[in-house]
């Protein structure tokens, strides 16, 4: 299929490739050199190295498959009334290649759930050394007991290639880069735009479609909550983001010690709000790399949308 027959930019594939080869990964405020984040890959490197000859790594492996089911409701002004009650499933930062055993612990918690829509906000893989196509297979058996009864829907990541893109489509998921689609339920519209990573691979197309959907109520799946404040100015009343595993490693009570956003860092945990605007920041259902986890849960999220009264 090409890429207009998905509603795609033709000129995405290789505006993407541009950066992914480059020497600067780009954000909404800018180019920044590639070596910053070589540099932090390293220090994580070295963390691991010493975290592993240390009891607390098979802790912080075990603390990693310990996954949680987060439900929840959002109010959302001007819902149409046929979408009261809506459901949605919220998955993001997989990266099960990373650490496979959360495939099955996956499939045990969401094992016969019932939604009207999936949506995966980004970063399927995880390890750059593992085949794209293994990622995405990971993902659909974790995902393999869900029943959804309208689209699958998903976008890409800073650590997903242009090649995941394609990847995904061929197992049943419809990928939204930087396009808004409309689900319909009897005269009732609600708009959903998706839009590739902002958080390293920004360009303008990305705020173009974020300002190109017209319907009155609209939802923003973005990997980063790095867009929220264009978001909200420009109307969305929700606003799916992922991209921090909620700090993966944090502080008691957890608090991250990272947040690895460039700007927005408000919306760096859970539910946050920016004007009239709800986010939600999911933890993410998988790690990176080391694979442990302190102080943070992996989650799926469950999120049922209410009408405001």
């Amino acid at each position: 299929m090409t890429d207009a027959a998905r509603g795609r930019d033709p000129h995405w594939a290789a505006a993407r490739r541009r950066i992914e080869q480059g020497d600067h990964l780009c954000g909404p405020d800018g180019p920044r050199p590639r070596r910053r984040k070589a540099i932090f890959t390293r220090l994580l490197d070295l963390f691991a190295w010493g975290l592993k000859r240390t009891p607390l790594y098979r802790r912080g492996v075990h603390n990693a498959l310990d996954l949680r089911r987060t439900e929840f409701e959002v109010a959302i002004p001007g819902l149409p009334p046929a979408f009261d009650g809506y459901r949605i499933l919220h998955v993001s930062d997989t990266h099960l290649d990373v650490l496979p055993d959360l495939v099955p612990a996956a499939h045990r918690l969401l094992d016969g759930v019932e939604v009207d829509l999936l949506a995966v906000t980004g970063d399927v893989h995880g390890d750059h050394h593992a085949p794209v196509a293994a990622s995405a297979g990971h993902l659909v058996a974790a995902l393999r007991g869900v029943l959804v009864d309208g689209p699958r829907l998903a976008i890409l990541g800073n650590h997903d290639s242009e090649a995941m893109a394609d990847t995904l489509e061929r197992l049943g998921f419809d990928v939204l880069i930087n396009r808004s689609i409309v689900i319909e339920r009897g005269r009732d519209r609600l708009g959903i735009t998706g839009l590739d990573d902002v958080n390293s691979f920004y360009t303008e197309a990305a705020r173009r479609a974020l300002d190109g959907s017209s319907e009155a109520c609209r939802i923003a799946l973005i990997h980063s909550a790095e867009m929220a404040d264009h978001a909200a100015e420009a109307g969305y009343a929700l606003y799916l983001a992922g991209h921090t595993h909620g700090g993966q490693i944090c502080l008691p009570g957890g608090r991250p010690v990272f947040s690895t956003l460039t700007r927005c860092h408000h919306g760096a945990v859970g539910l946050w709000r920016h004007g009239t605007m709800t986010g939600y920041t999911n933890s993410g259902l998988g790690v990176a790399y080391p694979p442990v986890r302190f102080n943070c849960r992996g989650e799926v999220a469950i999120i049922t949308l209410r009408g405001v009264a």
